[in-house]
């Protein structure tokens, strides 16, 4: 995201009005029952203890466009398992990945951030970027920068959060590099990709992609753990075959 120079309210009505923004409901009241629902909940403290998580566990995000959710999940000593689930405040475009600078579009793919991604000093509160493009993105010709997870409830290409929820996510990404995680995995879906999703979106111009995306889906279903995603000569892969790339955080 560029500097700041409107007020958050300002932002959103003009990129509302523009298309840019989907939303269930107009931002400040959105904002306002996401941050009424998230005060309600216990001190982050107490509710990763009472599920058996730490602060500086390994940290995996699933973000779901159509359900308007991400899902934070942490590894304990028994495996990967979800911790919790945040409603995305607002978020920029329809379904269907970024292609170009200006498109207005989120991305969808599998990313990975770094420490080098993390922006604690973001004009919306706090942010990471997401490393769009990756390494698949940058092959097909996709273009764009600055997208990010940050807070402030207004997106221009971004997945916005309440200031409280970003606390909470970029707080245990944070704590999850610190301690050694290598990077975080990030993966971005239209939808859930259940074959009912998939058949009824089987004539969308996206459909091979999302067919694509929805091999790394099956795989995280059933070995209970995020794959690491190639780039493979124009899809994604998940295994390191030869003439494939690995995803990997920004330098």
């Amino acid at each position: 995201m560029k500097a700041r120079w409107l007020t958050v309210g300002s932002l959103v009505a003009g990129l509302a009005a523009a298309g840019a923004v989907t939303m269930l409901a107009p931002t400040t009241l959105r904002e306002r029952a996401i941050s009424r629902e998230h005060a309600a909940r216990k001190p982050l403290p107490e509710r990763l203890a009472a599920g058996g998580f730490r602060r500086g566990q390994p940290v995996f995000l699933r973000i779901l466009k159509q359900e308007g959710r991400l899902e934070l999940w942490m590894r304990r000593a028994d495996g990967w398992r979800q911790f919790e689930s945040y409603r995305i405040c607002a978020r920029s475009g329809g379904l269907g990945p970024k292609l170009k600078e200006g498109d207005g579009q989120a991305p969808e793919g599998f990313y990975l951030v770094g420490p080098k991604q993390l922006n604690p000093h973001s004009a919306y509160h706090l942010a990471f970027n997401l490393g769009f493009p990756n390494a698949y993105d940058a092959g097909q010709g996709r273009t764009g920068s600055a997208l990010m997870v940050h807070g402030a409830c207004a997106s221009a290409g971004c997945f916005a959060m309440t200031d409280g929820q970003v606390e909470e996510i970029y707080g245990l990404v944070e704590a999850a590099l610190r301690e050694g995680q290598a990077g975080v995995p990030v993966h971005v879906f239209p939808f859930a990709m259940t074959p009912e999703n998939l058949a009824r979106h089987r004539s969308d111009r996206s459909a091979a992609f999302w067919a694509n995306l929805s091999e790394g889906w099956a795989l995280f279903e059933a070995t209970g753990a995020p794959p690491t995603a190639y780039a493979c000569r124009g899809r994604y892969g998940f295994a390191p075959n030869p003439g494939c790339t690995p995803v990997r955080p920004w330098a």
